[in-house]
């Protein structure tokens, strides 16, 4: 009697490689390529993100008065409420029949609403993620124009050379930087303005009153005005336009001379620069006066410093120091000091690099607060 032929077990292996090379596929597209313990530490600091957001409107100060028996239920309907009122009014209609019925179909097994509340979630889901997709879309042609108003490359400064970095904590930032010659070119001895700011406030709002400052700051300094006249002009200019000091700027304004190595330089209420100087010493630029925008009849002083060969400047927002890991501390003056401090003998675009990644190595995963600017000059050795 024959033997029945072996069935062969080729086509359900292509089958079963076939549907993995489809799974890996579609991972790879949903996740983009990241690790598991990337895609985790990016949720956690969403989370993290997000707790903070809706827990600013959070009484915590009445929490603390309750029993401590109470408090995770009272937590927990005010989050919803913090949730709920950030819709429009007919998503709330929506969010609160897609609840109910949930909740009707746990406690009744007979009410078969799932089916209609998670319709109603999706629904939800989808109309947030349309607005936030258009957004998106919005914020990335302002950060496009945006990118128009500061220099994308230094310019060249005899004897010295410039790097910066901004990291907007949203698609477009309320910080502000920028290195130019505002009358004659280095080369024929013209004076070269440094520039560093950061309008109160984040997001659209900032980037408009940032960009008003730009404009303002480019026409004054191409008057040829003198520094203490350029500050007194700004301020007036953002006190007409700072809904009665709401809206203030704090500033740096720098004017240096690279054929005598002097910079003239006023702090309008900014965290002061560091001038660190080749020899590890450390002096701030805290010379000036209050922020722009608040008193239209302030008065500014303005300071010198002779920079030498080796000496760094170090111009930076307050978004550097207040940035904070996951367990909410900041990085703060201290480090940033020592980082300065640190600070080898590189270019400035070596050192900006340095400092960055000491900012970086301590935040880690965690979402940034606030937009960070950075800027460094720094007087070159003769070759």
């Amino acid at each position: 009697m024959s033997t029945p032929p072996i069935a062969s077990s080729a086509p359900p292996v292509r089958r079963r490689e076939h549907l993995g090379t489809h799974a890996r596929n579609f991972w790879q597209r949903v996740s983009e390529g990241r690790q598991i313990e990337d895609l985790w530490s990016q949720f956690a600091a969403d989370a993290r993100a997000s707790y903070g957001f809706y827990g600013s409107d959070i009484d915590w100060d009445e929490i603390k008065k309750l029993p401590r028996w109470r408090r995770p239920l009272h937590v927990a309907k005010e989050f919803f409420w913090a949730l709920l009122l950030k819709l429009t009014p007919a998503r709330r209609v929506l969010l609160l029949a897609s609840a109910v019925m949930l909740i009707l179909s746990v406690v009744n097994s007979d009410m078969k609403f799932e089916f209609a509340a998670a319709l109603g979630f999706l629904l939800l889901l989808s109309l947030e993620l349309a607005d936030k997709v258009t957004m998106k879309r919005d914020l990335e042609i302002a950060r496009e124009i945006q990118t128009w108003l500061v220099p994308s490359f230094p310019p060249e400064v005899p004897g010295a050379e410039i790097a910066f970095a901004s990291r907007p904590q949203n698609s477009v930032a309320g910080d502000y930087y920028d290195a130019f010659f505002a009358t004659t070119a280095g080369a024929d001895g013209g004076k070269l303005m440094l520039v560093i700011a950061d309008v109160a406030g984040k997001s659209i709002p900032a980037a408009l009153l940032m960009a008003t400052l730009q404009a303002s700051l480019r026409t004054i300094a191409g008057e040829g005005a003198s520094l203490a006249d350029l500050v007194i002009r700004l301020n007036r200019y953002a006190c007409a336009h700072s809904l009665d000091g709401r809206r203030f700027t704090t500033a740096v304004i720098a004017e240096y001379e690279p054929a005598t190595r002097r910079l003239n330089y006023v702090n309008a209420g900014h965290n002061a620069p560091i001038l660190r100087r080749a020899n590890g010493d450390m002096e701030k630029l805290d010379i000036g006066g209050v922020p722009l925008g608040i008193v239209s009849a302030a008065a500014y002083e303005t300071s010198t410093k002779d920079l030498n060969a080796g000496d760094a400047l170090i111009f930076f927002t307050d978004g550097v120091v207040e940035a904070f890991d996951e367990s909410g501390a900041e990085f703060g003056n201290e480090r940033w000091l020592d980082a300065i401090r640190g600070l080898p003998e590189v270019t400035a675009q070596e050192s900006l690099q340095f400092l960055m990644t000491r900012v970086d190595a301590f935040v880690g995963v965690t979402r940034q607060s606030d937009d960070i600017t950075c800027m460094i000059f720094r007087a070159k050795r003769p070759a």
